[in-house]
């Protein structure tokens, strides 16, 4: 584990905190889907998660929510013991999973309502808070349609106002844009946040990375564990080596030509380009275009660029692999 995700738990009796995970571990059978996992979340945070498919992921956030009992270590969510007392920490947060349990033949207002009664909302609370977030959603002028009528980005957002009708301290999203179009998501994240700003935690995880960037935080998982804790502009700063954007009329080709060239430390294909991380960009940027011209590539652009955070995810967790 990297020296932030340990600071990480050297901090977990801060005040400020408002999610404390020490040593959590959970198996299915000989799987271990999470692995000595020790984050602290603190108040008013949005905290992503970011891996790929089998990560750990869904079983971190399912433990966080108390769905899920680890098989090792301890979560703390507002200074309730999670697996302790369950149906107390469900009191102060949300969880929002990947199908979250929309009723499709209910109208809209009438599975607000249903989540409101389910968290027992008194009835004053209920007509403020409902049509607060309906307005925030832009659901407001659908409060009649059908929950099945809506669109996938409209569904989406219509979950988060259920998750959010009895005001949590904690929201848990577990990829809650995946397939969700740009103006939905944009609108979703309007939402997440001006909850931020009235100190709600969020934790989240997702498959987009340019939603990864905008995260107070983000842990880096692979394999059950967490290999990297941090902001995303410090993650940035600690990718070893220089990264070239390498365009041509072929990128996969030009994929192919590169692979194995000296200094190169990575090749990521990246739609019409290619990432190119190199040792040093200066000395191997003519090196790449001798390279891709010796190999017929036609149509060859290299800038020097900033690594995003699929660039970083892929160079540190490849060194820690």
């Amino acid at each position: 584990m990297s020296a932030a995700a340990n600071s990480d738990a050297d901090t977990a009796n801060t005040p400020a905190a408002a999610i404390v995970v020490e040593s959590v571990a959970r198996r299915f059978g000989r799987l271990e889907a999470v692995r000595g996992v020790s984050v602290t979340i603190a108040r008013g945070e949005i905290f992503g998660l970011v891996g790929p498919d089998g990560a750990g992921k869904t079983t971190l956030m399912r433990m966080l929510a108390g769905v899920l009992r680890p098989d090792a270590g301890r979560i703390v969510l507002e200074g309730i013991d999670v697996a302790a007392d369950p149906e107390r920490a469900k009191t102060s947060l949300s969880y929002m999973p990947q199908r979250f349990g929309l009723y499709e033949d209910l109208t809209v207002a009438e599975n607000v309502f249903f989540y409101g009664e389910l968290f027992e909302v008194p009835r004053d609370r209920y007509r403020t808070r409902s049509a607060e977030l309906l307005d925030a959603a832009g659901l407001a002028p659908f409060r009649r349609r059908l929950a099945g009528q809506l669109s996938g980005g409209m569904k989406q957002k219509l979950g988060l106002v259920c998750a959010l009708i009895h005001t949590p301290k904690v929201l848990l999203l577990d990829e809650p844009t995946t397939g969700v179009d740009p103006v939905s998501r944009r609108d979703f994240w309007a939402i997440l946040y001006r909850l931020r700003e009235e100190g709600v935690t969020i934790v989240m995880s997702t498959a987009y990375m340019d939603e990864a960037e905008r995260c107070s935080r983000l842990a880096l998982l692979y394999g059950g564990a967490v290999r990297e804790c941090d902001t995303p502009a410090r993650l940035k700063a600690r990718m070893p080596g220089a990264l070239l954007a390498v365009q041509a009329d072929r990128p996969r080709d030009a994929y192919a030509a590169l692979d194995g060239l000296p200094g190169v430390l990575g090749l990521l294909l990246m739609g019409d380009r290619v990432h190119v991380r190199v040792d040093d960009a200066a000395r191997r940027t003519p090196e790449v275009a001798a390279r891709l011209n010796e190999r017929g590539v036609a149509g060859v652009s290299i800038a020097t660029v900033e690594p995003g955070i699929e660039d970083v995810f892929v160079a540190l967790i490849g060194e820690a692999a």
